[in-house]
């Protein structure tokens, strides 16, 4: 009786050790298999994303490969190439660097800090900083730079060859070689198919690189055009309106002071580059050749190079009182084809023409009627235009019988509201280099 009690509760002890551990089995294997099941959740939801991810670029691609061949379609027309040696497909997207020119300032800082900050992108505008005088404390500021610039350092520092008369001009003469070299290396070398050309002693605004990247489709596509530039000789507070950053002329004087020209220009420049005063030498009938340059409102550069070769010209009186761009202008979104020729002197003409006729006695006092938007000033004779710009505070220098900013002999400015045209007589013939 005993050992059948014993029998029965001993194979009681089993049945319940094996449904013990029967539910820990089957415990571990359903937490085993949530955990398989999790894991191969965490894996579909991983290709699922790296689906969506590769899908997105797909589509990035295809939408730029559209935007590309629309603008290929729409620029096969233009002047300059659309491909080009250095792998740009389209206006908008060709390689625009800067080259600055450099000697013996140390504050050329000033001027490249504002350059890195403003660039939207390295790979379109590559900083090239071309140093002559062999200066070291100037080599040791560009060296700080690093990758963010690229410096080069012109060759020739050997004494240059001045006539007599010319001595004290010698600095102007090295310059002019420097020039030379730096955009034989641009061009030539590098194969760029346009450069900004700017120098140590100016700073940037902020939309400086959308003013150029945008206004290169223009100088590209119109023969008439041969550079662009940031400056404006008029520039001061008193004479330009600042509410219109966005407002761009043509202009018959070749301005400088961070400008853009392209391989094209250069092809036709190069072999009779002057030994001398080169920025003068563009303003010369044989080089312009009845082109003209795109400039603006309110100046994209300002210079704070009081000392230099040019001894502080015009910089206390003129130059420092520039007014460099506050607000930023999205250019990219603008319609600039109204600087194309043939519709900018339509339209330029038609303005000039309906503005009425006023003494410049009268704008100087605010003689006039309040209702005037625009006014006509008359000029006839070099004499009579000096007195005139004189009056409003205008440059009164001519350059091969140019007035700075003169587009067909007019020179526009904006005064107490009123828009100005500084404009010839009636019986204008064009411009007198004896001027």
């Amino acid at each position: 009786m005993r050992r059948n009690a014993t029998i029965s509760f001993g194979f009681l002890c089993i049945c319940v050790w094996m449904i013990s551990l029967y539910s820990v089995w089957k415990k571990n294997a359903k937490h085993e298999f949530q955990d398989k099941i999790w894991e191969q959740k965490l894996e579909l939801d991983e290709r699922i994303k790296q689906l969506e991810k590769n899908l997105n670029e797909q589509n990035r691609v295809e939408l730029n490969l559209i935007e590309q061949l629309e603008k290929l379609v729409g620029n096969t027309s233009v002047g300059e190439d659309v491909f080009s040696e250095k792998g740009e497909s389209t206006l908008q997207d060709v390689v625009l660097p800067v080259l600055l020119f450099s000697c013996n300032r140390p504050s050329v800082q000033r001027a490249i800090d504002l350059l890195v900050k403003y660039r939207p992108d390295k790979e379109k505008h590559p900083i090239i900083v071309s140093q002559d005088c062999g200066h070291a404390e100037t080599a040791e500021v560009l060296q700080r730079y690093k990758d963010e610039i690229i410096h080069i350092k012109h060759p020739d520092l050997s004494d240059v060859q001045v006539p007599m008369s010319e001595k004290n001009f010698k600095g102007y003469y090295k310059i002019s070689r420097h020039y030379k070299w730096g955009l034989s290396y641009i061009f030539n070398k590098e194969k760029y198919k346009a450069v900004i050309i700017v120098e140590d002693d100016l700073e940037v605004s902020r939309d400086f690189f959308s003013y150029f990247s945008s206004t290169y489709q223009i100088l590209a596509e119109d023969p008439t055009l041969w550079c662009v530039s940031a400056w404006n000789d008029n520039g001061k507070p008193g004479l330009i309106d600042a509410r219109n950053p966005d407002a761009l002329y043509r202009s018959d004087f070749f301005p400088g002071l961070g400008w853009m020209m392209t391989r094209t220009i250069w092809n036709e420049l190069d072999s009779k580059w002057p030994n001398s005063f080169w920025d003068d030498w563009m303003r010369l009938p044989n080089q312009r050749q009845e082109r003209a340059c795109i400039r603006p409102e309110v100046s994209r550069t300002k210079t704070f190079g009081k000392i230099g070769v040019s001894n502080g010209l015009f910089f206390e009186n003129h130059l420092k009182h520039i007014k460099l761009n506050e607000k930023t202008v999205a250019f990219g979104s603008l319609d600039l084809s109204y600087l194309l020729k043939e519709n900018y002197d339509r339209d330029f003409q038609d303005k000039v023409d309906s503005a009425p006729v006023v003494a410049p006695e009268h704008l100087r006092a605010n003689k006039y009627s309040n209702n005037k938007t625009s006014i006509r000033l008359l000029y006839r004779s070099k004499a009579d235009f000096i007195r005139i710009a004189r009056l409003f505070g205008l440059m009164t220098d001519f350059k091969s019988g140019v007035p700075r900013t003169a587009y067909k002999g007019i020179v526009t400015f904006y005064y107490n509201g009123v828009r100005a045209y500084l404009a010839p007589s009636y019986n204008w013939l064009g411009y007198d280099p004896s001027w």
